[in-house]
């Protein structure tokens, strides 16, 4: 009897750890699709994409990533050159609450707690009505699970980026190593 109550138990233990696990654990958030029409399955990969930029707001630290045809048009000399990015162009913010760093011998902010990811992509087929004609914007949260950002709106590459627009609609230029 002794034997059934322990398998039970046992039973009931590994059960509760994965239902526990699957609240815990994020989606696959490569199942996201964000409301302006962007899949971020698209973006596959981005967290090995070649960093283009970082920005700091007193609020985020900001690491810009770009896919291999959009590092190449910068370094051909994208936007500056007057032409626009390449169809299939990709490019990725990704931001993160900032903290102090208790390791380091000196004050610096490090990356703490991610907060948001926006994916800007070019394709002028598919994007033809969107702002700047062929690129369409998306904003995510994770917090559990990535979910689009209701507050994007379905124009974010034409609300924000019209200041750079002369920039192909792309604030970061690609920094020099």
């Amino acid at each position: 009897m002794k034997r059934k109550s322990d398998l039970t138990i046992a039973t009931a233990t590994a059960v509760l750890a994965v239902l526990g696990a699957a609240a815990v654990y994020p989606q696959d958030k490569y199942s996201l699709k964000s409301p302006s029409g962007i899949a971020f399955s698209d973006f596959r990969g981005y967290e090995d994409w070649a960093v283009v930029s970082s920005a700091r707001t007193d609020e985020v630290l900001k690491v810009i990533v770009a896919n291999p045809t959009m590092i190449k048009a910068y370094k051909a000399g994208v936007p500056g050159s007057g032409q626009p990015f390449p169809d299939g162009s990709m490019i990725v913010k990704l931001q993160w609450k900032p903290k102090k760093s208790t390791e380091a011998p000196f004050v610096v902010d490090v990356a703490d707690v991610f907060t948001q990811a926006f994916v800007i992509e070019k394709d002028s087929k598919r994007f033809r009505k969107a702002a700047g004609g062929d690129t369409r914007c998306s904003t995510t949260k994770p917090h559990r699970k990535f979910t689009a950002d209701p507050k994007s709106p379905s124009d974010c590459g034409h609300a924000c980026h019209t200041a750079v627009k002369a920039k192909d609609y792309i604030f970061h230029p690609y920094q020099k190593r």
